[in-house]
């Protein structure tokens, strides 16, 4: 009853999504994060440095990153490395014991940290909801939105969406920041939600609906202040440094370890997925870019000359 090898398969892209029953948008003064079971246990059953890995840990990150910058509260859900037979009640039938046979495992990977005022729950069952506080905080914070990332995502991400939708709390499943055992078991997870209980997401879309709900609430604060609210996040995505920032976050190295001129391929091991994730990421902020234009000349200050050019000829059509 242990858990499977799981084969490598690609991540679910924009096109793969189903169309979303209901027309819920992300909004950071309602919005909670959640990084669900991203133990060191669980994770050991992917390919490591293989798709859907790779995406799923870059996106988490980005998730978490800016989040944070908008004030987002994050939750973590981990299981306890030790429990008894009846702490694991029915689980025991389907699993076994569990993570309890590598207690030693049970740690949130590094890359996901939990950072100083992040939250971590205990998860006893497929939902984050059951026997955790999880609901009280929220309500604690006047927070009715929830955004799923982690594994699996036809157990306990899709349990967790559906027990939300339960509660009045909108559900928001970030499709490529999930993971599952197969692709069909993923498609599955995101169908259901989309169609029964959830609204469904790429990493990009929920950053840049995120990122508009931050200016429209910008934009009322000034509005009450008699002044204007320049959104920093939308003038500055493509300076240097922010993107220095990105890109360290998806290569698990500090900002200060890239020069502006590096070669990000050659140099530090910037990836085709990785790129990829970059140019959806892009595209969401308005910037129309291409990954063989980035893969061209992958260094920080080109990209951000680029960037700034694309935005710009954006803005002005």
């Amino acid at each position: 009853m242990a858990l499977p090898a799981i084969q490598p398969y690609p991540m679910p892209q924009a096109a793969d999504l189903p169309a979303n029953r209901a027309s819920w948008t992300p909004d950071p003064k309602r919005a909670v994060l959640l990084v669900h079971d991203m133990q060191a246990y669980f994770l050991n059953a992917f390919a490591a440095d293989q798709s859907p890995i790779t995406e799923l840990l870059a996106h988490i990150r980005a998730l978490l990153d800016r989040c944070r910058a908008l004030g987002i509260p994050v939750v973590y859900t981990a299981q306890p490395g030790e429990q008894s037979r009846e702490e694991r009640g029915l689980l025991f039938d389907f699993w076994g014991e569990g993570i309890n046979k590598a207690p030693h495992l049970k740690h949130i990977v590094p890359e996901l940290a939990p950072a100083e005022g992040d939250i971590v729950l205990d998860k006893w069952r497929y939902s984050a909801f059951r026997r955790s506080d999880l609901a009280g905080l929220m309500r604690e914070r006047g927070r009715d939105q929830l955004l799923i990332t982690g594994i699996y995502a036809h157990i306990g991400c899709m349990m967790t969406a559906a027990e939300a939708f339960m509660q009045d709390i909108q559900a928001f499943m970030v499709a490529d920041a999930l993971a599952d055992f197969s692709a069909e078991n993923h498609a599955m997870a995101v169908a259901y939600a989309a169609n029964r209980c959830a609204v469904v997401l790429t990493t990009a879309q929920t950053l840049e609906q995120l990122e508009a709900g931050a200016d429209d609430a910008g934009a009322v604060a000034a509005g009450a202040d008699g002044a204007a609210a320049p959104s920093d996040s939308a003038q500055r995505f493509y300076d240097v440094d922010a993107l220095r920032a990105q890109v360290a976050g998806l290569l698990f190295e500090s900002p200060d370890a890239i020069c502006d001129r590096d070669h990000l391929i050659d140099e530090h091991g910037l990836d085709s997925i990785r790129v990829m994730s970059l140019v959806e990421a892009w595209r969401g902020q308005g910037a129309d870019v291409t990954f063989v234009e980035l893969a061209e000349c992958p260094t920080l200050a080109s990209w951000s000359e680029l960037l700034q050019a694309k935005s710009t000829a954006d803005a002005s059509v």
